[in-house]
């Protein structure tokens, strides 16, 4: 049977090109994805899965596939927002709504979806469990869709859950996968320092916000260096700043803006307790007034090793062995990380870059494009790991 299907995925590869390059023509941001969302409604009601639509916290879909036969179940996770960035590529298929854009492959992520939904679908009598396909709305922007599908019942009964992310930084006909954290927790920190203004000739009468913001900054680096074991990862990175509008004249406030990266649970509490610890004690000795706002955002993303297994296996039946790799972690974040915190799951990547047809541009880049063989690889191996997971466990 499963050489039958990924024959049928492949037999599906152009129209899984038309249905990605649909989506990217017609993108729409986090939370108004109602085109998106009806067509992948009528496109698994007209295969006879059975549909919900409106789960979670906006339009998210989620698609069964009931075999004939009894088993487990698994679920292939596909999100479907874009993002508000003005596309930057001439081809038929640019986006038609300006400054909104599919650069980060959840068009591709989608149409994988569907493609593995057709062809598994011919073969329901054959089938030995079910196919979840979660279409999740909003991974762009927090809260995200993921948390409020799974408390709307998007896992119920799942006992796996699988999903891909292209990946420019990586060469098409390539999968990359990690048994462990793959993907950071990501917290959003804003702090504003309120002090006392004045003429930049008379300090003394002043609380100089702006000389507390360089102490603080400079404090608050020293969090990942000094205060964390250094056998552990985090990032601290303050990419906003925001005072004053004159050089002879001493605001009264600072706005600071910053992003937060970590992996291990204890390590993001740390970072969360040094920020609230050195901001007070900075402001507090100059005399000096804030306000922390500490956004806890998603949390880190970390794969099942007999999961990810279970992919490594499928790669190497359908691409060569030697380019199915490992890959370091890195400090992206993803809201699949909630899926991954309720059942076992991997979330690996998938080449999709070919510097020769100048496919180089990573995600959110207003030029990103894909190879779409990609689309191909991606399909065939979670369709191999589904097929593979449902026969083993029957």
């Amino acid at each position: 049977m499963k050489q039958q299907v990924l024959t049928e995925i492949e037999n599906l590869y152009e129209e899984m090109i038309e249905l990605r390059r649909d989506f990217h023509k017609h993108p729409e941001l986090s939370f108004q994805e109602e085109r998106t969302a009806k067509i992948i409604e009528e496109y698994q009601k007209e295969l006879g899965l059975d549909v919900r639509t409106n789960v979670g916290n906006g339009y998210g879909i989620v698609a069964t596939l009931k075999g004939a036969k009894p088993g487990k179940t698994v679920a292939i996770r596909a999100d479907f927002d874009a993002l508000p960035i003005d596309e930057q590529n001439e081809v038929p298929y640019k986006s038609q709504n300006p400054g909104v854009m599919h650069a980060c492959g959840h068009d591709a992520h989608t149409a994988i979806a569907l493609g593995m939904a057709k062809a598994l679908v011919k073969h329901r009598d054959q089938l030995q469990g079910n196919v979840v396909f979660i279409h999740q709305n909003a991974e762009e922007q927090e809260p995200g869709g993921a948390k409020s599908m799974i408390e709307d019942g998007a896992l119920d009964g799942v006992d796996v859950i699988y999903a891909t992310h292209m990946e420019n930084y990586l060469p098409v006909d390539h999968i990359y996968y990690n048994h462990n954290y793959i993907l950071a927790a990501s917290d959003h920190l804003e702090i504003t320092i309120k002090g006392k203004g004045g003429h930049g000739a008379f300090p003394h009468d002043c609380i100089d916000v702006i000389g507390v913001g360089a102490q603080l900054i400079s404090s608050l680096q020293q969090i990942v260096s000094r205060k964390i074991d250094p056998l552990k990862s985090g990032v601290l990175t303050i990419g906003s700043l925001h005072s004053g509008e004159k050089g002879n004249v001493i605001p009264d406030t600072l706005n600071l803006d910053a992003t937060i990266r970590s992996y291990d649970p204890k390590v993001r509490q740390e970072l969360h307790d040094w920020v609230q610890s050195i901001t007070k004690n900075t402001c507090q000795a100059f005399g000096a007034d804030y306000e922390v706002t500490y956004n806890w955002g998603y949390p880190a993303t970390k794969n099942d090793p007999s999961a990810t297994d279970q992919i490594i296996k499928a790669a190497k039946e359908v691409i060569p062995e030697e380019n199915v790799l490992h890959m370091e972690p890195n400090m992206g974040a993803e809201d699949f990380s909630y899926f991954l915190n309720e059942i076992p799951g991997t979330y690996f990547f998938t080449g999709s870059a070919n510097e020769e047809k100048g496919f180089i541009y990573p995600y959110h880049h207003p030029k990103w494009d894909i190879d779409e063989r990609s689309i191909l690889n991606g399909a065939k191996v979670m369709t191999a790991a589904t097929i593979d997971y449902l026969n083993h466990h029957s």
